[in-house]
């Protein structure tokens, strides 16, 4: 049972060193607030910037460290003031849960950019809406955000597949949109990696004449 205005307990996968070596940890995520949704956590993809994250090779992370940042599942409750979900929908969450919402970098979806530097990341960042608290991510069994940076996913959907498309799936449909790519137009595709094979996937179901070029033969699959 959720108590109104308690922290929400939760559990995951934890490393504590830049070994990659994860165990069990328990944890809590800070109240659901009017606007903010609860996840239980279904399915979390592995991104290899998770792994940079953890083994400390942008920055030194905060530890503990739970990664996380491809993540879907359904909503188990909702804030007072929800109007975007309801308890039973399936949800994802990408690599940000937070920001001002009022500068004009958050105004044109550009949150990365906030100008008040309030943008909070789904693990190892300072959350400055709820007391400086840590994020933890999505190898674990809940989340709870702001509905504003929740997507909604259909019922109908392969929720198991959904994951990846929130970070590698993201970064590659946004630049083919950006770009206008058309029925029979001729596109290369370099590197066959976990990004390359989205953008090939993407493409060919828009109709492009895809070649792709790698330096592992094995993975020249068209």
């Amino acid at each position: 049972m959720l108590k109104s205005g308690a922290p929400i307990p939760a559990r995951g996968y934890a490393t504590e060193s830049s070994k990659w070596h994860f165990s069990p940890f328990r944890f809590t995520r800070h109240a659901l607030g009017e606007r903010d949704i609860l996840i239980e956590i279904l399915y979390a993809g592995i991104c290899h910037s998770d792994l940079h994250a953890a083994s400390g090779d942008h920055h030194a992370p905060t530890l503990p460290i739970v990664p996380g940042h491809e993540i879907a599942g359904r909503v188990i409750a909702v804030g007072a003031k929800v109007r975007k979900f309801k308890i039973g929908d399936f949800a994802g969450i990408g690599c940000m849960v937070n920001s001002c919402g009022e500068c004009e970098a958050c105004k044109r979806s550009e949150e990365q950019f906030c100008q008040n530097a309030k943008t909070v990341f789904t693990y190892n960042s300072k959350d400055v809406f709820h007391g400086g608290i840590n994020t933890y991510g999505g190898y674990s069994n809940n989340y709870v955000l702001s509905e504003d940076f929740a997507l909604k996913v259909p019922k109908n959907a392969d929720i198991a597949k959904v994951a990846l498309l929130l970070c590698a799936g993201i970064t590659t449909y946004s630049p083919i949109m950006y770009s206008k790519v058309k029925r029979g137009q001729k596109v290369a595709v370099v590197g066959v990696g976990g990004l390359g094979h989205m953008a090939l996937k993407y493409m060919v179901a828009l109709g492009a004449e895809v070649t792709c070029f790698d330096i592992v033969d094995k993975k020249i699959l068209c």
